[in-house]
This record gives C-alpha cells, sequence and structure tokens, in this order.
C-alpha cells in the first residue's frame, strides 16, 4: 500500500472534523449584544420616552458587558428620528422608543409619511403607558374644565404641545371637538422647548405626559386642571380626570414601545423582550416609574402589534374627526 492510501483518510477525516467544528457557528446568530447598541429617541431630553431611554441603556450597561448610548432625534412630530431608525441595520444595534404618535398617530395626520409604522419595524415589547395631564399657566383664571371651556368661548386660547401627531397635540385637539371650541395649537420641536414659554405665559396650556407634568404642579409652578385617562392616576389621585369634569368619553393616553427595524432575527427579538421585562421588574427601576406616572407593562411582540393596530384605526377617526392639521 502506497503512502499516498495512508495519507486520503486522514486528510479526510481532518477535513471532516473541520467542517464540523466550523457548522454551529453558521447556526447560531450572535448572542444580543454582540456590539455597542443605540436608543433612539425622537423627542428631545427630559420627557417620558427620554426617561425610559436612559433606564434602559443604564441597566443594560451594568449587566449585558456592551455599550448603551441614548441619541436624541426629535423633530416632525417624530417622524425624523422614526425614519433614522426604519433605513437602520436590522441586527439589533438600533433600537426606538417607539410613541403613540409615531407608531399611530401620525400615519394619518402626516400624508407623506417617511416610514410604514408597521412595516419598517419589528416589535419588541410595549414599554409603559401615562395619562397627560392638562396643565395651565397660573395666571389662566380656570380652575376646572367648565370654567376653562368657558373662557375658550369668551377669548382666544392657544395650547402648546411637543409637536404636530403626538398625543399631546392630538389631546387638545380632541378636547376641542368635544367641548365645541377652537384653541389655537402652537407645536414645539419638544416639550422642553414649550415648557418655558407656558411658564412665561406666551402659551397658555399644554396636555403634557404626567412625568414632566406633575413635578411643576407640586412645585407651584403649573395649575392642573384635569387627567386625559378615564381613571384618576394613583401618581396623583387628587386630580380629577377631564371625562369625570364634563367631557363623557375624553381619553387620550400616551404610551411608549420598543422597537427595532424590521427584518429582526426572532431569537433577538426575543432576547431583547427578555432584557426589557428583566429590567421593568427591578424594584427601584418599578418604584421611579411609578412616582413618575408611568405603569410599565411588558408584554409579547404579538401583543405589541395588536395594541398598534387598534390605535391606527383609533387615532385615524380622531384625526379625521377634530380636523387636526400637520401644523
Amino acid at each position: 500500500m502506497t503512502l499516498t492510501h495512508f495519507r486520503r483518510p486522514i486528510m479526510l477525516g481532518v477535513l471532516l472534523a473541520g467542517m464540523l467544528s466550523v457548522q454551529p457557528c453558521f447556526a447560531q446568530a450572535p448572542v444580543w449584544p454582540s456590539k455597542p447598541v443605540k436608543i433612539v429617541v425622537t423627542f428631545p431630553p427630559g420627557g417620558a420616552p427620554d426617561t425610559l431611554a436612559r433606564i434602559l441603556a443604564d441597566k443594560w450597561g451594568q449587566t449585558l458587558g456592551q455599550t448603551f448610548t441614548v441619541d436624541n432625534k426629535p423633530g416632525a412630530g417624530g417622524n425624523i428620528g422614526a425614519e433614522f431608525v426604519a433605513k437602520s441595520a436590522s441586527d439589533g444595534s438600533t433600537l426606538i422608543i417607539g410613541t403613540v404618535g409615531t407608531h399611530t398617530i401620525n400615519p394619518a395626520l402626516y400624508p407623506n409619511l417617511p416610514y410604514n409604522p408597521v412595516k419598517d419595524f419589528t416589535p419588541i415589547t410595549f414599554l409603559a403607558s401615562t395619562p397627560n395631564l392638562l396643565v395651565v399657566n397660573n395666571n389662566v383664571p380656570a380652575k376646572n374644565v367648565k370654567e376653562l371651556i368657558d373662557l375658550a368661548k369668551k377669548q382666544p386660547l392657544n395650547f402648546g404641545s411637543s409637536g404636530s401627531g403626538t398625543s399631546i397635540h392630538l389631546s387638545g385637539e380632541l378636547f376641542n371637538t368635544l367641548a365645541n371650541i377652537k384653541m389655537q395649537h402652537i407645536p414645539y420641536k419638544g416639550r422642553a422647548q414649550a415648557i418655558p414659554d407656558l411658564l412665561g405665559g406666551r402659551i397658555q396650556m399644554i396636555f403634557d405626559n404626567m412625568p414632566s407634568a406633575l413635578p411643576l404642579v407640586k412645585s407651584g409652578e403649573l395649575r392642573a386642571i384635569g387627567v386625559t385617562s378615564t381613571t384618576r392616576s394613583s401618581a396623583a389621585p387628587n386630580i380629577p380626570t377631564i371625562a369625570e369634569q364634563g367631557l363623557a368619553g375624553f381619553d387620550s393616553t400616551s404610551w411608549f414601545a420598543l422597537l427595532a427595524p424590521a427584518g429582526l432575527p426572532k431569537d433577538t427579538q426575543m432576547r431583547i423582550n427578555a432584557e426589557t421585562a428583566r429590567v421593568l421588574a427591578l424594584p427601584d427601576v418599578k418604584e421611579k416609574l411609578a412616582t413618575l406616572g408611568l405603569d410599565a407593562a411588558p408584554g409579547t411582540p404579538d401583543a405589541l402589534a395588536n395594541l398598534m393596530q387598534a390605535e391606527l384605526v383609533k387615532w385615524a377617526k380622531v384625526v379625521k374627526e377634530s380636523g387636526a392639521k400637520a401644523d
């Protein structure tokens, strides 16, 4: 037997062993996070979406051995940041704190939306919800909903928002419709830009997210008129809802969710879902969110997808009936 006859089985054995050792590398996707992760917030720092993003970035950074950063990309009612994420790589390195505005209101408000809120994103999990709080400048004489409506019928009033298409904007439009008044909408790039004008009296009111507005009410800088949800908030049980003050059916709740660009691998989707639920269940996180009036309720990707579909229908009707425009 020649030397070649001995070499052939040895070489085949080495080749086969090499193939077996390499094969699992192709079968398994990289464990998330395999690279630095950017969490996009479509509004300036300081609001509820930014708070949620920074909590996730901080807690993930402590345990997952990777760098997590928050990237604020405000403008156009959240459309700028949402479009950026929709066009990003679908590898788990770019996530977005989606809002009721970016993913369910804006499709009805903007005729040429630069992204599809359903087809261009992978749902990961619902994060939290919060009612908006109708607050007014202390110089506005109205102390409740009835007095505010009466005032709006006697003189021009305006309300600010963090941008066209936000729940803050649509809360005002819904108020106009149910109260049969016409307060003027003044959009800003974010609530951080609107609040100084509210405190200075250049605008009269805003339907701000509870986490942002409540501290200003507690400090006496603004006056609360009512909560926009159907039930009172546990964070401020002494503030009545707008509905119980005479505008039956008034319901406008802000919510926030975690999404990624479309095409995210299923195992990565579920890994991020699990890590998000873990963070939101931490005692210190639960306490902080409750204090801010944020009701955390993580769930499955399918549950988030179903919510978005229902909300798309709901807000399309509100936009149509109110005649709201993207100012």
